[in-house]
Formats: structure tokens, sequence, C-alpha cells
């Protein structure tokens, strides 16, 4: 039995740069929807959202965590027909953990983004409205920490429009900034809000002062033109100098910010208890519900077109977008469903393994809380306990109607590490335990180095293994060494080379025979691979084309420059030769292999590095050893420009090779007196420097 109807239902996620204060807004969020009775608070290490010990040593995000709340809008005066229903996801900041935004963002209707309002738009900011607008994610903005020294509303409210959007509008002002910040002007409702009580939960409005209502009706004027451009006969009226009365307003608003053609900003500070329950009101009122936002398409067994849509009495379809080991039930695939009712102890089919399996338990999650439900119903998120065989970016579906909806891209990892057991009494842990993780995590990966019969890890960064590492020892009780990080280099050709391959082996009996010529040609970079097959006139088999493909696949796992994966490359299969009697598989998937292997060392291959995006926050005087730094470090300056005026801090962005950045904040720390920090994400690949290349293939580097 549904407990809320679709229209009532919100499914959104908290996303933000590293400390712009998410997962104090989240905090706010259960307060004032009643959902926990005290306010957890990241410097205290007693948050909800952030459960994990490791989140709260550190006071960052590292994994999403899940919540239902409700939410009666604070304008509402007790009317029950306006509460919604809220399935919140605070998302990490820090780029090292950006799969948690990126899946989180395929399964959710709308967005918070929360921005600082010292710093306004950052690195992570910018790749998470990325993420959202990939996947057509409508967004409502939140300039935090209104408090601090150096904030500024307008700044903040600049930089999204110069970096992010130009259709972001103003919804408030604020009154005051730092310690005079005091409460935020409503410019539709043209109200002062002020926000009393010991934790700001009483919402009180007022006349808007008076010096600061000449600045209010401008803004609202502009806000008032930004929304009557999106309806025909509002804005008519508009230009006709008639009123276009608020409720009106709040139904052209609510649909343009559906279509992903406006982005209303909100401002205050989660911290101090200002302005939180104003952006609920506004998730309430503008966020989409699942009845709002397109039907998801889907493809059946036939490879048909299939809409997805939210209704129950449909045949039931759902993504599994994060799976999560917990101590106590083993375990939790979280799901989204999209279409029908999943009812505990029914059968669902994993389109991706082909597998059916049986829901035992389905949990609503809040934090690393459970509360057991019988059922689930279209448009909502939940767990379940115990499903063996599916990961992230799995579709469960009826077993009688068949679907796949569309998946989750993992980015690839950029730096590995060697590990091993302490004991072995650790070396059987470990390899389950490393399972477990991989499982629940789809930018890390586990591989066995062959020569050296080592067990190699890879991820997003030294923050991200480190924490793996950690979880490691703390909740698998595994104890293991680790090795110097090493990055993840790639190679590919420069020019087009052909080559042959023949493999011929006769050992009394049947023999085998497989003989294929192979052409490749360099591609443009981050295309990844491609395989023709050109065969004429029979000459190979069409059942022997598939082998060598393989064959080359396998061979690309291992390049030709110093052991590590080819890409961005093109490979025609266009001649050969079979044997009616000794012609196998296995002959022409070692023929491929052969024939990938030489004409890749004709065609000049090099070797790539990953390159980092790096912006670098510094006092002013420390800004000439550190650009020094970074060029030292081989790194190239995009750019420096003032972090804000009066601050005397600068921000230097460039891109340096992720080899020269091991240990950067120990550096970075000493020539700033402690001052400095960074963000790093990946960019791109390119050619590394033939000196260094040698290094790296002598195992130097």
């Amino acid at each position: 039995m549904r407990d809320y109807p679709l229209n009532k239902i919100r499914n959104i996620g908290i996303i933000a740069h590293i400390d712009a204060g998410k997962t104090t807004v989240s905090e706010r969020v259960l307060f004032y929807t009643g959902i926990s009775h005290k306010i957890g608070e990241v410097h205290e290490g007693d948050t909800v959202m952030d459960w994990m010990e490791q989140e709260r040593e550190r006071g960052i995000t590292i994994t999403a965590a899940a919540t239902t709340a409700f939410w009666t809008p604070s304008d509402a005066e007790g009317n029950v027909d306006k509460k919604v229903k809220i399935n919140l996801i605070d998302t990490p900041g820090h780029i090292d953990f950006t799969i948690e935004v990126k899946r989180s963002l395929r399964v959710l209707d709308g967005a918070v983004v929360v921005f600082d309002g010292v710093a306004g738009v950052e690195p992570q900011s910018e790749t998470n409205w990325r993420y959202a607008d990939d996947y057509k994610v409508p967004r409502l903005c939140f300039i935090n920490k209104l408090d601090r020294l150096g904030a500024s509303f307008d700044r903040s409210f600049q930089s999204i429009l110069d970096r992010l959007s130009p259709n972001a509008v103003k919804m408030q002002i604020p009154n005051g900034h730092e310690d005079k910040f005091i409460g935020v002007v409503d410019l539709l409702t043209m109200t002062f809000v002020q926000f009393e009580g010991a934790k700001g939960e009483k919402v009180v409005r007022s006349e808007v002062p008076a010096e600061l209502k000449a600045e209010a009706e401008k803004e609202r004027a502009a806000l008032i033109e930004k929304i009557v451009e999106h309806d025909d006969s509002a804005l008519h009226d508009y230009l006709e100098g008639k009123e276009v009365p608020v409720e009106r307003l709040k139904e052209i608003l609510r649909k343009a910010v559906i279509a992903d053609k406006i982005y209303p900003v909100f401002c205050g500070s989660a911290l101090k208890n200002k302005g939180v329950q104003l952006v609920l009101d506004a998730v309430a009122e503008y966020l989409p519900s699942p009845l709002d936002i397109p039907a998801s398409v889907a493809v059946d067994n036939e490879g048909n077109e299939v809409r997805i849509e939210p209704r129950d009495d449909a045949p039931f379809a759902a993504l599994a977008f994060k799976v999560a080991t917990d101590p106590y039930v083993g375990q939790l695939t979280f799901f989204r469903v999209y279409q029908g009712v999943l009812t505990a102890g029914s059968y669902v089919y994993n389109f991706t393994s082909g597998q059916q399996e049986r829901i035992g338990r389905i949990v609503r999650l809040h934090a690393n809380q459970r509360e057991e439900i019988k059922e689930i119903e279209a448009g909502n998120i939940a767990a379940a306990v115990g499903l063996k065989g599916t990961k992230t970016g799995d579709t469960l579906c009826d077993p009688e109607h068949i679907v796949k909806l569309r998946g989750i891209e993992a980015p690839e990892p950029v730096i590995s590490l060697r590990i091993e057991p302490k004991t072995k009494a650790d070396q059987e842990k470990m390899g389950l335990a490393l399972r477990k993780l991989s499982d629940e995590d789809p930018t890390f990966r586990i591989r066995s180095d062959e020569e050296t019969g080592d067990t190699i890890i890879s991820g997003m960064g030294e923050l991200h293994l480190d924490i793996l590492v950690d979880r490691l020892k703390r909740e698998f009780s595994v104890q293991a060494n680790t090795g110097q990080p090493q990055v993840a280099y790639k190679e590919t050709i420069t020019t087009e080379a052909q080559a042959e391959g023949k493999y011929i082996k006769q050992s009394g009996g049947r023999g085998q025979y497989g003989h294929v010529w192979l052409k490749v040609e360099p591609m443009e970079r981050g295309q990844g691979y491609e395989f023709v097959n050109a065969i004429k006139g029979g000459a190979v088999p069409e059942e022997f084309i598939k082998p060598t493909e393989k064959g080359v696949q396998e061979a690309m796992d291992k390049g030709v420059v110093a052991g590590f994966p080819l890409v961005d490359m093109k490979v025609t299969f266009y001649d050969g030769s079979y044997h009616e009697v000794d012609s196998s598989e296995i002959a022409f998937k070692i023929a491929g292999q052969m024939a990938l292997q030489e004409a890749s060392k004709r065609a000049k291959p090099v070797l790539l590095e990953p390159i980092m995006k790096v912006e670098v926050i510094v006092p002013e005087k420390s800004m000439g050893e550190t650009t020094g730094d970074l060029a030292s470090r081989r790194g190239q300056i995009i750019s420096v420009t003032d972090r804000s005026a009066g601050v005397n801090l600068k921000v230097i962005e460039a891109r340096v090779p992720l080899s020269e950045m091991f240990s950067y904040s120990t550096t970075l720390r000493s020539l700033t007196e402690g001052r400095g920090n960074y963000t790093m994400e990946f960019d791109h690949y390119e050619p590394t420097p033939s000196n260094i290349a040698q290094l790296v293939i002598e195992g130097k580097k």
C-alpha cells in the first residue's frame, strides 16, 4: 500500500565541492524534518550522515548516505496536503570518491548544489555540475557559510553565472555578511525572513528593512523577468505592466526548473541554522517528483525500446546504483524503483548477470540505520539484503518482462598500489575482503601481476586507496603491507602499421593453424579501441573472427613499451588464411595476439601518463615559491587569479603529471606555513617525455 502519492515524492541529492558544508546542511534537514532530535556536527564527529569511523575522524564524506524525511513547507500553515516525502542522498565532495556522486545522480530526480560563500564555485563544483548535466538533473543552489570571514553572496553568485550557467537566478538576498548576517529577503514574497529559537527552528517573516528595499525591488524585477520569459501569457501580462501573482510565478518557475532552464539560488549559513528550511520549501515547490521527469527508456531482450513509467500496476523495473557491506546484515544493494512494486520474498531477474535472485528483505535506509518494509513502490529508493550477484549499474526486473535500463559508467583508476598480507592467516581473508570492496566500488580494481605474483589494487587517488586499506584493517581485520603508489600509465601508437600473426603447431594427430593480418591506426586521445572486420571473400571463416578479436583485446592489456594497457587505436583484421582441419578458435586467438604485438612495435608506440588538473590556493606571499615548485614538477601553469577581495589569497590553476604529485600536500604545507591547500582531479593522458619514459621502463619511476 503506497504511503505517499507519486507527486509528493522528491528524490534529491546534496552535491558540492569538499568543505562547502553538504553534511552540515544534511544534518539540519534531518533535524528540521524531525528525523533526528539532535543536530550532529562535522567538527564534533557526531553526524548521522557521516557515520563511518573514517568519515568522522577526517571530517569528510566518503560514501553516499541515504535517508528518508518528510517536510511540510514552512509557509503551508499546517496544510498537510503540501507535505512531501524526501528521499535524500548526501554525497562526498572529494574527487577520489566521485563515483558516489555519479551513481547517485543517475537515480535522482533533483539536486541541491551547495557552495562555500567565501570560495564560490570550486573545481569539484564544476565536475559535479557536469555530471548533473549529463543525467539532466534539475538543480537548486544554496550559497552556504555567509557567516564566514570574507563571505560574499554577490561574488559567489557571479561565479555560478560565469563558471556554471547564465540561467542561475537569485531567489533571496542576504541581510548582512560574516558576523552581521542575520537573515534573508525572500524576493518572490518580498518578506524578510529570520530564524529564531535555539536551533533556528522558527521561521519568522516580517517587512523588508528600509535599507534593503531598493536593492530587493531591483533584484525582484530581474527575477520576475527571468521567470516570465518561460510563459507567453505571463510575459504578455508583465510587458503590459500587470502584476503576475506569486502563485502563478511559482508554477512557471517550477516548470522551468524541471525543464533544466532555470537554477534558483538561495543563501544562508547551515552552521548558524539560517536558511535551510527555505531550501526544503524550494525542494518541495520546485524540484520534480517522479511523475515530472521524462519516462526512462529501456531495451528488452530483442533490443526493442520500452518506455518505463512510474506506475505501480506495471511490471517491476529497478536500477541497482550502489552496493555496500553492512557488518550486521551482510550485503546491501541500493536500488531505485522506476516501475512496478517489489515485495519481500519475490524473485527478480538481473539482466546483466542473467540470473534470478530472491529478495529476502527490503529495508528503508536512514544512514547506517535500517527500517524493514514489506514492499517498495515505483518512484522510491530502498535497499535489498543478501543479493549475491548484483553490482552497481545492474537492472533488476520482473522475470516475465525482461528489460535493461541505462547503466552507470565508472571512470578509470589512475593510481595503483602493491598490497600483500602480513601473515598467512591474512592471505585468505584479504582476497575475500578485496573482492567485497571492489563489488562496492566500481572505481576500485584488483589484479595480479603475472610476473611477480603480487596483488595490485587501483583507485582514483592516494586518499581513495588509503581509506580502502584502512577499511581492510577495521572492517575485515586484515593486516596488510602496501608498497609505493604507482601511476596507471597507458600506451598508444603514433603511426599506422601492419603485421602478420601465424600460429602453426604440429604435434602428431590434429595440428593447430591460425593466420591473420592486422592493420593498426592511432585514434584520438580518449577514443578507446575499435576492432574492424574487413575480411573479404571468406579468406577467414566467420567463426574465427571473434576469437581473433579476443586475442587482440588480451594482447592490448599488456603493451609493448613497458607492459601497460594499449589504448586509442583502431585494429583492422583485413586478411589471413585457414586450414580445413587444423584451424581452431584458440589458434586464431594466439595468432591475433602475435599480430597485434608485432604491429604495435612497428607503429612507433609511446607511453602515456595521466595529467591532473590541479587548483592550489595559497597566501599571496607564498605564490612565487608555489608556482616554482609546480614548474619543477613539470607543471604547466594555466592561470593565477585572486580568491576574493581583501583576503590576499591566490588561486593557481595548473596541469601537472600525476607521477610528480605524490606527497604534494606535505610540500605545500611547508611552502605556505600550513595555510595552502589544493584539489586535484584527472584531466587527460598525454605522451610521457622520453627521459621519464625510460625511467618508467627501467622500473625506477
